[in-house]
């Protein structure tokens, strides 16, 4: 059943009024610049000719369109130019009207290439004082690392991130990109402080993100843990790795609860109302986290035992009566069919050009606004009608 599009007036939202130009491929800086559209911003896409954002091409899985691009462009107008092109008229040219009518420009191009380009963070904002310039990369603009590539996996490499991910057997990446997501997110809240900051003060400005860094910031708790504990958490697989019992349970059809005890008095409710054994509060195997964590795989197989006569859903609904904070794990279907979602009424539908595409509303939700979500564009729609208004 299709969902209502809900569309907002323009000028309800926000950022309605700002100019974003984006040099941008892949995910990090597509990911801050559809916050931005989704509250209202034009965001202009600059693409290559032909293929356009090389994250076009990631899969065809979504109407014939990459799962990707669907996710990380709604809202978006799209221009292919031809940096290269310097004629008068030509596609720099076109480049160059639209920054001096922007707002914002955010870029992730491969290191050293907007510079190479005369885009620079400080050519631009010197050539346009009021200009928010942003600039992603892998490892930031200086420092031994700044000339090499950088994608998501490779970065968090870099942080430590897979040695702390997966299992006894071995480390696991992250099951998302999680070094571009963090570097979109903080570029997306540097342009909202950029822009406050230049109602206060007139001018623009100049900022950075690299992924080692935003990711990095995420890696606080075991980073701490490891130089000040001595040792660095241990892979546990869906299991937390530093507090017992937290993790996942089988049920007797199969189904998989996820359960959380996080003090003393948790420990005896779970024991007393849920597994229906008081004796194993006070089990010295089991008395405090530090011994359950000791004795884990022990009490992990005396709380399957107790569940193994009931389904998952008896099981989480025993454990929301004790007050223990639970979980089903869901694959992407049990996702998509949330019924906490439904209730909320969080789907909306955005036109593609594969055909109308369900989405997620983005996840701040401010009273009797409802974000632009604006349809995704194929390579150069745009093209003409900014040309056109450019007077080119």
């Amino acid at each position: 059943m299709p969902m209502p599009p809900h569309p907002p007036p323009a000028a309800a939202l926000p950022l309605a009024g700002v100019t974003v130009v984006a040099l941008e491929q892949a995910v990090a800086a597509p990911f801050a610049t559809r916050q931005l559209a989704d509250l209202g911003a034009r965001v202009v896409k600059v693409e290559r000719p032909g293929d356009g954002d090389f994250a076009r091409a990631y899969d065809g899985v979504v109407h014939g369109q990459s799962s990707h691009f669907v996710w990380l462009n709604r809202g978006k107008e799209s221009i292919a130019l031809d940096l290269k092109d310097g004629r008068e008229g030509g596609d720099r040219e076109v480049l160059d009207r639209l920054l001096a009518r922007a707002d914002v420009f955010v870029q992730n191009l491969a290191p050293g290439a907007a510079e190479r380009l005369g885009l620079g963070a400080e050519e631009l904002t010197a050539r346009h004082p009021r200009l928010i310039a942003c600039g992603i990369s892998g490892y930031g603009t200086t420092g031994p690392y700044r000339d090499k590539k950088a994608y998501d996996l490779l970065v968090q490499c870099e942080t430590g991130l897979p040695s702390i991910t997966g299992g006894p057997e071995g480390p696991a990446k992250a099951g998302i990109a999680v070094a571009d997501i963090a570097a979109g997110m903080y570029a997306f809240t540097g342009v909202l402080t950029a822009l406050y900051e230049r109602e206060l003060t007139g001018q623009g400005g100049r900022f950075e993100v690299s992924m080692l860094e935003a990711l990095g910031e995420w890696m606080g708790f075991p980073y701490y843990w490891a130089q000040y504990g001595g040792v660095p958490p241990v892979r546990s697989g869906a299991r937390h790795a530093t507090i017992a019992p937290y993790g996942p349970f089988p049920a007797g059809d199969g189904g998989q609860v996820f359960l959380a005890v996080q003090n003393q008095r948790e420990w005896g409710v779970l024991c007393r109302d849920v597994l229906a054994r008081p004796e194993l509060e006070h089990d010295p195997r089991y008395a405090a986290n530090p011994d359950r964590l000791a004795h884990r795989d022990e009490l992990d197989a005396e709380i399957a035992a107790a569940f193994s006569d009931a389904t998952a859903d008896e099981v989480l609904a025993k454990l929301d009566r004790a007050g223990i904070a639970n979980a089903m794990l869901r694959d992407m279907a049990g996702f998509a069919g949330h019924p906490q979602l439904a209730a909320r009424d969080r789907w909306r539908e955005v036109d593609s050009p594969g055909g109308p595409l369900r989405a997620l509303l983005p996840p701040v939700t401010v009273p009797g606004r409802e974000p632009a979500m604006g349809p995704i564009p194929s390579v150069d729609q745009h093209g003409a009608a900014i040309r056109a208004e450019l007077g080119l």
